[in-house]
């Protein structure tokens, strides 16, 4: 008998796993890879720049990896840097017209991943499974930093 944590973690694998094989799909049409959709997606909705601190933030992810991503997008000409006193690292990050290009193309995708992924789908069951979603979420963030109640 499957227990309730495998078909959990199973499914939430299964859906990551195939988030990240759609990202690579569609980032590949820019010659870019999977984990840059997040950020052009965040950066998108910054107009007037972010920081690599902010976009850390935002796409949940550790400083290396967005360092690396954010200097991927800037040397394929996606983003521009905007220094501040000559900080590089707090520099507002905007996106090229190249980046809106891309980042238009990923929300687009998004979109429709989402809409057939959730076909069949209610309003209300919508509801109730993105409530549902995040609140097992935060109670998993809870337990990971501050580990799991002894009965």
């Amino acid at each position: 008998m499957i227990t309730r944590f495998e078909q959990f973690s199973s499914s939430v694998a299964c859906i990551y796993r195939n988030i990240q094989k759609i990202e690579r799909v569609e980032m590949a049409k820019y010659g870019l890879k999977g984990p840059h959709a997040q950020a052009l997606l965040a950066m998108s909705r910054y107009p007037e720049g972010i920081t690599s601190g902010e976009l850390v933030k935002l796409c949940d992810k550790d400083k290396a990896a967005i360092s690396r991503t954010v200097a991927e997008l800037e040397r394929e000409g996606m983003i521009r840097r905007i220094g501040k006193n000559g900080n590089l690292y707090r520099a507002a990050l905007m996106l090229t017209e190249r980046g809106k290009e891309a980042a238009a193309h990923v929300a687009e995708r998004a979109k429709c991943a989402v809409e057939a992924a959730g076909a069949g789908l209610t309003a209300e069951h919508r509801k109730v499974f993105y409530a549902a979603l995040d609140l097992i979420a935060g109670h998993l963030q809870t337990i990971g930093e501050e580990g799991l109640a002894e009965k």
